[in-house]
């Protein structure tokens, strides 16, 4: 994800000013078959936001963010459950990506998870139901990248 396709989110506090990066942009998701196209970090556009983290966050706060915006997630597929729950069941029917972008980026995320049933999954839909399940499931499991 480029940086031309997240927003900084600023949320002053009393002491101090928050700040949040969430995506807005798409349109290769649910395509690729590389996890790496998934991450911001992996973009040299994103180069100096990722140099200003590195100089600022320490690994514990990194730790604290992923699981605040894992809890997030978590609790907006909660709220939404019935349309999530469409949406998942419309793109596990649907060819969203060629099939080896699906085995390609199943056997990456069974490898980040440490969980071979990903490998299992034979559409993005499929993808993106396991890593939602994982939120609910065993989310000690993600690893802090």
């Amino acid at each position: 994800m480029h940086s031309s396709n997240f927003v900084i989110d600023i949320t002053p506090d009393f002491e101090e000013i928050s700040y949040r990066i969430r995506a807005i942009d798409f349109d290769q998701q649910s395509y690729e078959g590389q996890k790496s196209i998934y991450l911001p970090k992996y973009y040299k556009e994103n180069n100096a936001i990722i140099k200003l983290g590195l100089e600022l966050i320490t690994a514990d706060i990194v730790r604290q963010y992923q699981r605040e915006e894992r809890s997030l997630i978590a609790n907006r597929v909660k709220s939404s459950e019935d349309q999530v729950n469409e949406l998942i069941k419309t793109m596990k029917k649907d060819v969203l990506a060629p099939a080896e972008n699906v085995i390609s980026l199943g056997k990456e995320l069974a490898a980040f998870y440490e969980n071979p049933r990903f490998m299992d999954c034979r559409t993005m839909g499929a993808l993106i139901e396991k890593s939602l399940l994982m939120l609910f499931l065993k989310p000690d499991l993600y690893k802090a990248n």
